[in-house]
């Protein structure tokens, strides 16, 4: 392999679950042509793939067999038109400074996106999204390199075929592409969202997207643990999407429960809730445990595994099942 690949390297530390993980090889390309080489590298050993960014939404096996790759290209600019502004940039840039540094230049579009941990290639994967907000608002086109060929394309968004923290790149592309770059529409003409949860209360009349960004951060670190302090991958649980009879009957039965409307006629449920109600907030098994603030959070007191932490997933969202008849999906990617 390339000098630039180690070998047997731990990610306890790449991964904010800090599960146990050691990846057999294991590089981080700051340029699209050190990438291509180790593509090339491991498919002439016949070593399988593994893309890894900031490891904050992922759930890692105890070994990772052949390379795995953690793009580190760091390069960001933008591109002004009349009012739009496109910014390119670099799977390898961290999200959320990249989001206050937007704001603090008066463009909108991704400020309620602030505080989501991670690098900016992995972002379009799981259509990150808060506050009202998703990724796929906002995005233009992505760059990706074939992991068999090496051959650079750009993907339109509808190429994406983005949905509810889903994307192509978790279907049909996964395991086949490295997202490289992305290009994503800004403006420079204030529109705030803050119709979600309790945004609005904390701004005034006419925030600007600096000040949306900072309540954004606000808003979650006092309800999302830090995962340098306590080891959880956020959201554990996607917010589940049911029909709108489905919904109207639990409603009925539970009328505090938060729905939120869908354009396809489908509600979207708040997990959290449904989990809470279950009388799980705060409740530990093992190494494992719901948050004390944000039932949605599954957190990780040290010395576990991915299985016991599946574990636990499966006990909570049998809960939720058998109180509810809601099935909970998990919002993580499995890797390995």
């Amino acid at each position: 392999m390339s000098v630039n690949v180690r070998q047997r390297v731990c990610l306890a530390q790449a991964n904010t679950l800090q599960l146990p993980c050691v990846a057999e090889y294991f590089a981080a390309p700051q340029t699209l042509s050190q990438l291509r080489q180790h593509l090339a590298q491991a498919r002439k050993a016949g070593q399988p793939v593994t893309v890894l960014g900031d490891g904050s939404n992922v759930l890692l096996p105890e070994f990772l067999p052949g390379l795995t790759v953690a793009p580190a290209m760091q390069q960001w600019w933008l591109e002004t038109g009349e009012d739009e502004v496109y910014l390119h940039v670099g799977a390898g840039v961290a999200w959320h400074p990249l989001v206050m540094e937007m704001a603090a230049r008066g463009l909108w579009g991704i400020e309620n996106l602030a505080l989501i941990p991670g690098r900016c290639g992995a972002s379009p994967i799981q259509n990150i999204g808060a506050y009202g907000v998703e990724l796929a608002d906002v995005l233009e086109t992505v760059q990706v390199m074939d992991i068999r060929s090496g051959k650079l394309s750009w993907l339109t968004h509808a190429q994406c075929e983005f949905g509810y923290r889903d994307s192509i790149f978790k279907r049909a592309l996964a395991n086949r592409v490295v997202i490289t770059r992305l290009i994503v529409r800004l403006s420079r003409t204030p529109f705030p969202r803050l119709g979600y949860g309790d945004l609005a209360a904390c701004l005034g009349m006419q925030p600007t997207a600096l000040e949306v960004a900072q309540a954004v951060s606000d808003i979650r670190r006092e309800k999302l643990p830090d995962p340098q302090a306590l080891a959880n991958a956020g959201s554990f649980f996607k917010n589940p999407l049911v029909s709108a009879g489905q919904a109207k009957c639990l409603r009925a039965k539970h009328p505090s429960l938060p729905c939120f409307p869908q354009a396809d006629g489908r509600v979207k449920l708040a997990a959290g809730w449904l989990i809470e109600q279950c009388g799980l907030k705060g409740r530990r098994s093992g190494a494992f445990g719901v948050h004390e603030r944000q039932a949605l959070v599954l957190v990780h007191f040290g010395g576990g595994t991915r299985k016991e932490l599946l574990e636990v997933a499966a006990w909570v969202s049998g809960e939720v099942e058998a109180t509810f008849d809601v099935a909970l999906e998990p919002e993580p990617r499995f890797i390995g």
